[in-house]
């Protein structure tokens, strides 16, 4: 499907695996990838399995885009708070499956999903947005409001706070901790269990749960654009 995000389909489950540079950047083309797989998943539907390379899930967005001015800085953001609206309101059941790293947009990328897996090691997940120079986007805060314990919250938004595995355990980035080498037999261990359930009833119970999240996203979305200062 793309070297970006290449697609697998076996039993109703469809794995993405992001495979762009050193730290899995999310760059334009990365998201149009992902916007592709996912619209696969859905013709298919299929249970999703997102993943990355050894070691990590993403760095956050590609900061060559970033820093090639304002304009193209709010496209990108806009486009990957618009990524993690429809997998937040994806109709079939979305897994994270992260090995290893997340940070800023990887991190979003696990408070966007229904269950997310991370593993045991010395990794990093959090909101590092403050830590770099960058005042954190209002659709970052309320995905963070959303998924985060109060606590974590002002820890990882406000003081750009990384956390252990564990950690993200506790913060609410991450639903289990497992070892590498159960990574993948564990998402999809998870995948298999939630083929079983209804899913009529799963897309419009969650779309009922996360409808307040998702009205508060769309009006913070406009807001991120009409702004030049981006996270």
């Amino acid at each position: 499907m793309s070297e970006l995000i290449s697609y697998s389909l076996e039993d109703g489950i469809a794995t993405l695996t992001m495979s762009n540079g050193k730290v899995n950047a999310i760059s334009p083309d990365v998201i149009a990838a992902f916007n592709t797989a996912l619209d696969q998943a859905e013709q298919d539907r299929a249970v999703v399995i997102i993943t990355g390379q050894p070691g990590i899930l993403s760095g956050g967005y590609d900061l060559k885009v970033m820093m090639t001015g304002p304009v193209n800085a709010i496209n990108l953001v806009t486009a990957g708070s618009t990524l993690a609206r429809r997998l937040l309101s994806h109709p079939f059941p979305v897994i994270i499956a992260c090995p290893g790293h997340a940070v800023a947009k990887g991190a979003f990328l696990l408070l966007s999903v229904d269950y997310r897996i991370g593993v045991d090691g010395p990794f990093s997940i959090g909101l590092n947005e403050v830590q770099i120079g960058m005042t954190m986007h209002h659709a970052g805060i309320e995905l963070a409001r959303d998924r985060l314990s109060k606590s974590a919250l002002h820890r990882s938004v406000i003081n750009g706070e990384m956390f252990t595995p564990a950690g993200a355990l506790e913060a609410g980035f991450l639903d289990k901790v497992v070892s590498a080498d159960d990574l993948l037999s564990t998402a999809r261990a998870a995948a298999i269990q939630l083929k079983k359930i209804n899913m009529a009833a799963h897309k419009n119970t969650k779309l009922k749960v996360r409808k307040a999240l998702l009205d508060t996203l769309d009006e913070a979305i406009l807001l991120d654009q009409q702004q030049s200062v981006v996270g």
